[in-house]
């Protein structure tokens, strides 16, 4: 998974992982009986590389868990998670709406760096996205007044801590 260019679990295949540890797709099967066996052992092996795991979490490690995920991350080959659409509509209105809630960080934030700023306009952007939207009524079940209200009360707590002049710094 680390060389693969997607992170589509349809490239993990027998066959890619017999070419890979270059044995016969055979072997592979002895091993796994189902692609989603395959599939299993190999997320398990990521989340033991990374140092993860979710059994017994709490919010104490929340935190380290999340640095984990993330600086995992940084040794795969691929890039993007989701995909970016290509529509330049689309494109031109998001751009918009990140220039937007930049310029509104910034406004409150007089004294705070770019960094910053950067930061937590960005963390905005990821809260009022639709994919945070849809992930909520898709894999949480929440209806989408359920989602909307869980959206905007994060919101308001991250526009609080920015009114009350609390950094990200870090």
């Amino acid at each position: 998974m680390h060389e693969f260019d997607s992170w589509h679990w349809d490239a993990l295949t027998f066959r890619a992982v017999a070419e890979r540890a270059g044995v016969g797709e055979r072997t592979v099967y002895r091993h796994f009986p189902t692609e989603r066996h395959l599939h299993d052992a190999v997320m398990a092996r990521l989340e033991e590389e990374a140092g993860v795991i979710y059994e017994g979490l709490d919010l104490a490690s929340l935190p380290v868990i999340t640095a984990r995920v993330f600086s995992s991350r940084r040794s795969f080959a691929a890039h993007e998670a989701i995909d970016v659409s290509e529509d330049s509509l689309l494109v031109e209105v998001d751009q918009r709406r990140r220039d937007a809630l930049l310029h509104a960080v910034t406004s409150a934030t007089p004294t705070w760096t770019e960094l910053e700023r950067r930061r937590v306009a960005a963390l905005l952007d990821v809260v009022w996205s639709m994919p945070a939207y849809e992930r909520l009524v898709g894999a949480w079940d929440f209806d989408g007044d359920d989602a909307t209200d869980a959206i905007t009360w994060l919101m308001s707590l991250l526009t609080q801590v920015i009114d009350e002049g609390r950094s990200i710094a870090g």
